[in-house]
């Protein structure tokens, strides 16, 4: 199956249609049909079954969008979300009882009882990013049901099949008068951000970021954005490189770099550096073989703009490993890049792509300087044995997460929040963390009048 470049045309959607469609879920949700823990289980009940009916259809606008194949298809999309789903649907239940507040203060009457309650916002937004269309669709939009709004998704419309795809299937599983899907750019998008809604949940770039946040402010409602940032790897001296390597690349170059927590560049000593580097060649080859443009395991780039985008990003430093390109395929080699200077281009932007380079540093000491002159990332990952670094690591640097030993893998961990900090992003979610986001924490607070 080949990728499309066909150009997508998608019904309008003016601010006066977009105000109705939030009218009509807005309606259902004051008529107390969202509420109920009956009709969210069912809603995730069939959620799940969307995606464990429709998996064939799914691996196919997949591959069609980003050459995905469908082992990582189900792993990195279908599996992630009904092991999310499944979450609430095994605790939600347990998660909604009531939490009993202490209030013994001598000034209140006997009797007096409070507790706290999680109540739902309401009309919820759910925006979200082409390089994993299904899981980072539907997992906030899971969280969202779980906590009984009514929801208004708007997937990508980079993935082009998936979207269409997605809005074939979501009214024909899900509750129409409380979830709504809407495809389209940014003409869509705009009317939709015009609207009063309860929460905005969006998951790409700081730029459009900080759109849709100034589209909240006029409304005051509160956000989560996912963003992403230039995620370091630190690699001490003395660790195991050929784990290291596999495990870098393993988390780098799955779905071709375009994933918001991939490890971006590596901060080593020199010497490390060189022998990592012939590690991560036998580690590419392993994963990929000596031709990875063959491999029906190695993806795309999502569309041409992106590639020339990375293209450019080529030529800072000296290509190591790979390097190689093809705009008609869409196609970048897993590359790597040595005696890169920190004001070159690659290290001027978030890389998104299967370019990773390694720079020198001395010590521990000038790599936490390092990270910490830029932007918070949306993870920091270490290999390291030595407990003193990982202490320093963990208390005089800030990210949204800390991973010692394995990139990116505690995305996929549903009792973890998951989130950035800074110019990664602001909230979190997954599991019980979703169902703060999307409810607001409600004290009920009780005296007798006798």
């Amino acid at each position: 199956m080949t990728t499309t470049t066909t150009a997508v045309t998608f019904p309008p959607l003016t601010e006066t249609d977009a105000a109705a469609l939030v009218a009509r879920l807005r309606a259902t949700f004051r008529s107390g049909r969202t509420k109920p823990l009956a009709w969210r289980l069912e809603q995730l009940t069939r959620l799940r079954a969307l995606l464990t009916e429709n998996r064939a259809e799914i691996r196919e606008a997949l591959w069609a969008d980003l050459r995905k194949n469908a082992d990582e298809t189900d792993r990195s999309e279908i599996d992630l979300t009904i092991l999310e789903i499944d979450d609430y649907l095994n605790n939600l239940k347990d998660w909604l009882a009531p939490e009993p507040a202490e209030v013994a203060v001598s000034h209140l009457p006997a009797g007096t009882t409070a507790h706290t309650e999680f109540d739902p916002l309401g009309v919820a937004l759910v925006l979200s990013a082409w390089n994993y269309p299904i899981y980072l669709l539907l997992t906030p939009v899971a969280g969202a049901l779980a906590a009984g709004n009514a929801v208004v998704i708007k997937p990508s419309e980079l993935a082009e099949q998936t979207s269409a795809l997605l809005a074939r299937l979501v009214p024909a599983y899900l509750d129409t008068d409380a979830v709504a899907l809407v495809e389209g750019g940014v003409a869509q998008t705009t009317s939709l951000l015009a609207q009063d809604f309860d929460h905005v949940f969006y998951t790409g770039n700081g730029m459009v970021g900080r759109i849709v946040m100034r589209a909240a402010a006029e409304h005051l409602t509160p956000v989560t954005l996912e963003l992403g940032g230039k995620s370091p790897v630190f690699v001490d001296r003395g660790t195991d490189l050929t784990v290291v390597a596999e495990r870098i690349a393993a988390t780098k170059f799955s779905n071709a770099g375009q994933t918001c927590v991939a490890p971006d560049y590596v901060l080593t000593d020199p010497d490390t550096a060189a022998e990592l580097t012939k590690a991560l060649a036998q580690a590419i080859t392993n994963l990929y073989g000596d031709a990875p443009q063959t491999s029906d395991t190695y993806g795309r780039i999502v569309n041409e703009r992106h590639f020339d985008r990375l293209s450019k990003l080529l030529d800072s430093g000296r290509t190591a490993i790979g390097g190689g390109s093809d705009r008609s395929d869409k196609y970048i080699a897993p590359t790597v890049l040595l005696d890169v200077q920190p004001d070159e281009p690659v290290m001027g932007e978030e890389i998104f792509g299967p370019i990773l380079p390694i720079l020198t540093v001395a010590n521990l000491d000038e790599a936490i300087d390092f990270i910490n002159d830029r932007d918070k990332p949306l993870a920091l990952y270490a290999f390291t044995e030595n407990d003193t670094t990982k202490t320093r690591l963990a208390t005089e640097t800030s990210s949204g997460a800390l991973n010692f030993g394995l990139p990116v893998l505690h995305l996929t961990v549903p009792t973890l929040p998951f989130g950035g900090v800074g110019e990664s992003g602001m909230g979190n979610y997954h599991g019980h963390y979703s169902l703060v986001t999307f409810s607001h924490r409600k004290t009920v607070f009780n005296v007798p009048l006798s």
